[in-house]
């Protein structure tokens, strides 16, 4: 099982499964650690590749500059869907603040007494 999983199913057992803060996916440092080595890895991996390949300067040059290329898109590409993923929480929670308050105004239970 997952840990969003675990953690979704131990929450769920703690407050009947209404949370008023939404679940946030935490990170650990080994699969951080793990992340920036593979990273690395094939980085250095490629910039080998590239260094000793049998052609001429202007195609190793050529090769590396669409290397570094592709490296500044995909951490530019990251970031968009991570600033796209916080502004859908940043909604998700001010329309959730929204609902608790009607609900909160709406108590079903109240008698009016003439």
């Amino acid at each position: 099982m997952s840990s969003c999983a675990q953690a979704l199913r131990v929450r769920g057992a703690d407050d009947g499964g209404m949370a008023n803060s939404p679940l946030r996916p935490h990170t650990t440092n080994a699969f951080y650690a793990q992340a920036a080595i593979s990273f690395g890895v094939s980085l250095t991996a490629v910039g080998f590749g590239i260094a000793y390949l049998p052609v001429s300067s202007w195609v190793r040059a050529f090769l590396a500059v669409g290397l570094l290329y592709t490296v500044t898109s995909a951490f530019t590409l990251a970031k968009c869907v991570r600033d796209r993923q916080e502004e859908t929480d940043v909604v998700s929670r001010v329309d959730q603040a929204r609902l608790d308050k009607l609900l909160a105004e709406q108590d079903l239970l109240r008698v009016d007494v003439p």
